[in-house]
């Protein structure tokens, strides 16, 4: 006699908690998707847990060093030019002027 879908739901319950399993969650913007989708029709993968399980281990099994560099998020740096630094300053101290009270005081130089 084949198992009531209430019966199969509880069966695999008992199973994810025997074996401590975990869902993780995870939201993503359009161009993190396609990289998962490209990476998922490279590799002849069509389930997305699958893929992102596959990553962790292989990413785990490269090692500290190995996989550091591939974990560190691309930071950008910005170097305002002088001119925007300049007027940022003039504007700053403008506002100062308009709302005194938030200027740094100095201790007097001995």
């Amino acid at each position: 006699m084949a198992m009531s879908q209430k019966d199969r739901s509880a069966k695999a319950a008992r199973k994810r908690v025997a074996v401590a399993e975990e869902e993780l969650r995870l939201r993503v913007r359009p161009g993190t998707r396609q990289a998962l989708a490209d990476l998922m029709e490279w590799s002849g993968i069509t389930e997305q847990g699958e893929a992102m399980t596959l990553m962790i281990h292989h990413l785990h099994a490269m090692g500290s060093a190995k996989s550091q560099p591939l974990l560190n998020p691309p930071r950008h740096v910005f170097e305002p030019t002088e001119i925007v630094a300049r007027e940022f300053r003039n504007k700053s101290l403008l506002a100062i002027q308009k709302d005194p009270g938030d200027e740094i005081l100095h201790p007097p130089r001995m």
